[in-house]
């Protein structure tokens, strides 16, 4: 039986490694090593030359890091993939080596703080500009591309409004001017969203969140061509160095065993919580995928396999009105990551994106009053009960 005869259930599970050749273990090895022995010098010259496969050094190559690697591929159907230190060093990696001065990104109407920042720091220093789309048609993706734009870099679902863009949409607007489409997946993990089988060239994750699971790990990952992932490895990867280590490539091996019966769970709590705050009074408005009054419900249908485990809502009154509320929960955790076990809140404006510029801000929808849930793996009808004890109080 083939691994591509395999559902993605299983190939979570057993794709990327041999136990046959690591003297049988079941559970792939942690090679804690920052370097490699070689059996001779003229083997270490053929190595550094490119003439012979093997292990050098731990920021060129790790057989853990490397089964983590072939794993992430052969789960986001790419071709190659690369594990990283961070999420952000995902992005800057894949940016990095995309863009050129005077070039241009366009972008999904909202992104992450920090790949914000990262943006603006590449126009103040590199001379790389960037502007927003909302991708809602193709006259409008069509209408945003510049002479000049080196890639297309999407959030679906976004954060935190969890808007979402019609990912083959725009990728085939861009496969005909010949532009890559980069998409953070983070929100989705591999088991419910695959940009890269819509047509998309680069699908990147923050490994820290669902992909990890556990809220102890920082990583990042990317997956896509393999002539580019080879290109973003020998170069932004290799030289600026934002590497992953081979003990949390470990976790992370070890965190896709359990990440569908994990996104099964999360997806079933945020359904059930969805439909409690949907009716709340004190909720004046909620966004979430599955919504079918959701404005893009119909692509949530076209290309996620369910609607994730993040819900954003409003609540009347101001900044203080919601920090109250987050103040008053009890099993809830104020905290700004997603995909853990447990529900995590936080307040956007004032938390992951507060880097960015207010007027920006506005336009990507965050407003003071905005709240992000990630609704974790509790019993939900515990996370309701926190929920509603804390909307009580405001």
């Amino acid at each position: 039986m083939s691994e591509k005869d395999l559902q993605l259930e299983t190939r979570m599970i057993h794709s990327g490694y041999s136990p046959q050749e690591h003297k049988g273990s079941l559970v792939p090895p942690l090679f804690q090593t920052s370097t490699f022995v070689f059996d001779n010098a003229e083997q270490g010259g053929r190595r550094f030359a490119g003439e012979e496969d093997g292990y050098i050094y731990t920021r060129l190559g790790n057989p853990t890091v490397k089964a983590l690697e072939d794993r992430i591929a052969e789960i986001e159907g790419g071709e190659a993939a690369l594990a990283f230190s961070s999420g952000m060093a995902a992005v800057s990696a894949i940016l990095f080596t995309l863009a050129k001065t005077g070039g241009h990104i366009l972008c999904s109407q909202g992104l992450y703080g920090c790949t914000y920042g990262l943006l603006k720091l590449m126009e103040e220093n590199f001379g790389i500009s960037h502007s927003f789309s909302a991708m809602e048609t193709p006259e409008q993706v069509k209408e945003s591309i510049q002479k000049n734009t080196v890639c297309i870099f999407i959030e679906t679902p976004i954060n935190p409004t969890m808007k979402l863009v019609d990912l083959k949409m725009v990728a085939d607007i861009a496969r005909e001017k010949g532009i890559p489409v980069v998409v953070d997946n983070t929100f989705s993990s591999p088991y419910l969203q695959n940009p890269l089988a819509l047509g998309c060239d680069v699908s990147l994750h923050s490994a820290t969140k669902y992909i990890c699971g556990h809220g102890d790990v920082i990583a990042g990952v990317a997956a896509g061509k393999a002539e580019f992932m080879k290109k973003v490895a020998m170069s932004a990867q290799k030289d600026i160095g934002g590497v992953i280590s081979p003990f949390d490539a470990w976790l992370l091996l070890r965190g896709i065993k359990t990440l569908a019966v994990r996104m099964d769970r999360h997806c079933e709590n945020a359904k059930q919580i969805f439909s409690y705050l949907k009716e709340h009074p004190k909720v004046s408005s909620i966004y979430y995928p599955g919504d079918p009054s959701h404005p893009d419900f119909n692509i949530y249908q076209k290309q996620m396999k369910q609607p994730g485990g993040l819900i954003s809502f409003t609540v009347e009154g101001t900044k203080e009105t919601a920090q109250k509320f987050m103040n008053e929960l009890q099993l809830i955790k104020i905290a700004v990551s997603l995909g853990d076990a447990e529900t995590l809140v936080q307040h956007p404006a004032t938390m992951t994106h507060s880097g960015v510029d207010p007027v920006d801000r506005e336009k990507m929808g965050i407003s003071d009053t905005l709240i992000r849930l990630s609704i974790g793996l509790e019993a939900w009808e515990d996370i309701r009960n926190d929920l509603d004890q804390g909307l009580s109080k405001i």
